[in-house]
């Protein structure tokens, strides 16, 4: 059975992590008993805090490390040495109460070494094979599509707040993920929002909308105070409302 894969993505600043983090937080409520993988595809690893989690390495340490060892002038081929990085992959993938963490690590830089990058990618998506649900924090603009994590997923969540730059940005990267992600849904979050009236201007070229998130003062404090959101209270007004799009998403069943 192939994972259910939620992707979040927009404009820096709009809470996408912090999104991230409770959806992490409200599928490990609903599912006890399911394989959940939280997946940190921003260089500012963001999530581990928002999750409560220490990542001691990335998947890009690992990559340079096989760079290393190829100019280093390592008598092993470099398909060999990412053969033998499978292992440290599963080694720097976090086990917490309910969720497993991975982070990817600072943005990839192509070079010469396109079939390494392209072999850590399939070795990505083998990992998530392994889980029932993934939730991938993405990096903050346009170049966020292009990561190698984000080529297939189920769920694409585009975020934004009421500013006119965040949802120009949610235009072009609908725009351009119509060309380059593999998704089965589309839907766009409005987040952090004081009042729903800053909205009635909006034009969003027929994304569908799936919901506003009001703003939250405990996730505010939260956020503030580097605690895990996933101590944070179910009742929380982002929480339920949050709860409530992820039904409506498709991403939980009322029925489970």
């Amino acid at each position: 059975m192939q994972p259910t894969i939620i992707a979040l993505t927009g404009k820096g600043g709009v809470g996408k992590t912090s999104l991230s983090a409770l959806i992490v937080k409200l599928l490990t409520k609903k599912f006890p008993d399911k394989r959940i993988l939280a997946i940190d595809a921003d260089p500012a690893v963001g999530l581990a805090t928002a999750l409560g989690v220490r990542p001691h390495m990335t998947l890009d340490d690992i990559r340079n490390d096989i760079i290393s060892k190829v100019e280093g002038g390592d008598t092993k081929s470099a398909l060999e040495l990412v053969s033998e990085s499978r292992y440290k992959i599963f080694e720097a993938i976090v086990e917490n109460d309910g969720f497993a963490f991975l982070a990817i690590g600072r943005p990839e830089s192509e070079g010469c070494y396109c079939r390494i990058n392209s072999y850590l990618k399939n070795v990505i998506e083998m990992v998530s094979s392994q889980f029932d649900y993934v939730v991938i924090d993405g990096e903050a603009g346009i170049e966020q599509i292009n990561r190698r994590v984000m080529e297939k997923v189920t769920h694409l969540l585009l975020v934004s707040d009421a500013s006119r730059k965040g949802i120009e940005v949610i235009k072009t990267i609908d725009e351009v993920a119509d060309r380059v992600v593999n998704y089965d849904k589309v839907g766009l979050i409005f987040n952090r929002i004081e009042d729903e009236r800053l909205l009635r201007n909006v034009k969003l070229d027929n994304i569908p909308v799936l919901g506003v998130i009001p703003s939250d003062m405990n996730v505010m404090e939260y956020d503030a105070d580097a605690r895990s959101f996933m101590e944070l209270p179910m009742d929380s007004k982002a929480v339920v409302k949050l709860s409530e799009i992820l039904v409506n998403f498709g991403v939980i069943n009322e029925g489970e």
